[in-house]
């Protein structure tokens, strides 16, 4: 049995850590309230501009968008995946490195060089590099705090490359926050543009434009494109800190229940010690007498 003194350096150790991950939860919990303000705010005009475009796209005189044409083969590919920049989140960041890796184990067949891997996040860059894969720039900063400008420009490259066609596909892969205690993980195409036909009560949607049908579209495709990625670096944000937050709640409860344990541990090794130190003096008091 361990002595009374490695007993309470134990117990100062684990109150040491409860505070530290009782600190770390709050901070994460804030955090997840104002990510999750932001994601929740964005989703209903993501959505929205998206139908929007769906039933340009669809309905009859449509104008063809370069970024919704999908090239005859697929030879070069490009993958964004998202993580964040530190760990203690649970699983957030080792089931974006998996993802990731069965989606580059699918297009092993083109080669490395013809895999493009975009990394957002400093753990899925480790893991992109580990994989024998060159990441495709420094996106760190958006994973901690996404902003549309940065999350734009990022986009603006993707179409760019898709247009001039030096890619074939881009998908995205990442966690989609569904609530505090679930996170979705997610793959998903971004490039060619997926368009479904948009109907209103069964009727395909009906649009008066001005000045022309091909001016808003070649306005509207970019700017959904633009939005749909930060709108994920968002979705992800809020993912992350809900990982985090559920992770050192569990981390506070083990230790609350160690320090429990440490502290019923320490009470019966001092009881024995006092009970032991009794009996030897009535012995020795027997003894004399």
């Amino acid at each position: 049995m361990a002595s009374l003194k490695e007993v309470k350096a134990r117990i100062a150790s684990v109150n040491s850590t409860l505070k530290i991950t009782s600190a770390m939860k709050m901070v994460a919990s804030a955090k997840l309230h104002r990510a999750q303000a932001a994601i929740e705010n964005m989703l209903p005009y993501e959505r929205k501009l998206h139908e929007i475009l769906e039933g340009f796209l669809s309905s009859e005189g449509a104008v063809a968008s370069a970024y919704a044409e999908k090239h005859n083969a697929v030879e070069r590919v490009a993958v964004v995946a998202v993580s964040s920049n530190s760990s203690l989140c649970g699983a957030f960041n080792a089931n974006v490195a998996r993802k990731l890796g069965e989606t580059l184990t699918e297009y092993r067949s083109l080669g490395k060089e013809r895999v493009l891997v975009f990394p957002i996040g400093k753990k899925i860059a480790e893991a992109v590099r580990k994989a024998g894969y060159v990441p495709q720039g420094d996106y760190q900063s958006l994973a901690e705090r996404p902003t549309y400008r940065e999350a734009s420009q990022l986009a603006e490259r993707l179409m760019r490359m898709y247009a001039e066609r030096e890619i074939d596909r881009v998908e995205l892969v990442y966690n989609h926050f569904k609530s505090t205690a679930s996170q979705v993980l997610r793959r998903e195409e971004y490039l060619p543009l997926q368009v479904e036909p948009a109907k209103t009560k069964g009727v395909a949607a009906d649009y008066i434009v001005e000045p022309s049908r091909e001016e808003v579209i070649r306005t509207l495709v970019p700017q959904v494109l633009s939005l749909k990625i930060f709108t994920m670096l968002l979705d992800s944000n809020a993912a992350e800190h809900a990982a985090r937050t559920i992770a050192m709640q569990m981390a506070t409860d083990n230790a609350t229940e160690l320090l429990q344990e440490l502290t019923v541990q320490y009470n019966k090794s001092r009881q024995q010690m006092i009970t032991s130190e009794l009996l030897d003096m009535m012995g020795a008091e027997i003894g004399n007498g």
